[in-house]
């Protein structure tokens, strides 16, 4: 209604012309109605189509994200990690990683959301900057792989002795350890020896776990097929060798996690590809939403 109120407006404010045989000329509004007025562009029915389903897509990527940033900040309320006192090792803490990882992905997928919903060029082109920007980071990181793999084995290694050093004090630390071992069937970084470097599995250590090892290191980690044994790796470092073999895996997990990565390498790649093809349909679905609200015309 506004839009015929200008119209009738402005065709009243133009002159009339008339030639020589006295016939009227319409102004030019009237000969095109459209010229003040476009009549808006109706998306066709695989537009629509494209953008509930960019909306659903990004929404799934939403739950997600808000899935991991609710576990992070939940491991890091249950270890008091975000007291006034635990804030200093708040930098090493594993669980910061998630709510990193849910915070990036909420944002962009929220953004992504909204921009498909509303039709935002704006918030659509952020979409499309970040994702961009996340698969940049992934390319460097795979490079950054093949590149550095000797120096990235060190840091692997140094991670791992982390862990052992820091086994009693961090709960989702020991139950990381405890899964490589018992999955792994392994005992510390190179042998079953490397638990002595744990302050308190050390021999010289107060407590009943002086000279002993993590029931994940053990041969049989079950007390009659049902019970777990948590006592099962109990002095075990007193034994030697020959004493300890019959109790524990000897063996160390760095060889093993490397075998293991070895041997998984197809399965990394797909899970590579599968995430670069995830990456990848997200922005061309943005970009069809942004070809149809602005013409390519419009972009130059």
């Amino acid at each position: 209604a506004s839009c015929l109120s200008v119209q009738a407006s402005r065709l009243v404010e133009l002159p009339y012309s008339s030639d020589d045989d006295g016939d009227i000329d319409l102004p030019v509004a009237e000969q095109d109605p459209g010229a003040w007025c476009p009549v808006p562009h109706k998306p066709s029915t695989f537009s629509q189509c494209v953008r509930y389903l960019a909306f659903l897509w990004n929404l799934l990527f939403l739950l997600l994200g808000l899935l991991a940033l609710a576990v992070g900040v939940w491991g890091l309320l249950a270890k008091g990690s975000l007291r006034g006192d635990g804030l200093a090792p708040l930098g090493s803490d594993p669980m910061l990683l998630f709510v990193l990882a849910g915070l990036g992905a909420s944002a962009v997928s929220l953004a992504g959301c909204l921009g498909a919903l509303r039709s935002s060029p704006c918030l659509l082109r952020f979409f499309l900057g970040a994702v961009l920007a996340f698969a940049g980071l992934e390319v460097l990181g795979g490079l950054l792989l093949l590149a550095a793999r000797q120096r990235l084995r060190d840091a692997l290694r140094d991670a791992l002795l982390l862990c052992l050093l820091r086994y009693q004090e961090e709960p989702d630390l020991r139950f990381l350890v405890d899964e490589v071992q018992r999955s792994l069937r392994c005992c510390g970084l190179g042998s079953y020896r490397d638990w002595e470097t744990n302050p308190y599995f050390n021999c010289s250590a107060p407590g009943v776990q002086a000279c002993s090892v993590p029931a994940s290191c053990c041969l049989d980690p079950w007390q009659n097929g049902t019970v777990s044994n948590t006592q099962c790796g109990f002095g075990v470092l007193r034994l030697g060798d020959m004493g300890a073999s019959t109790v524990v895996h000897l063996g160390g997990c760095v060889a093993q996690l490397g075998a293991w990565l070895r041997s998984q390498a197809g399965g990394i790649a797909a899970g590579a590809a599968m995430l670069v093809l995830v990456e990848a349909v997200g922005m061309l679905m943005a970009l069809k939403i942004l070809r149809d609200i602005a013409p390519v015309g419009a972009w130059d």
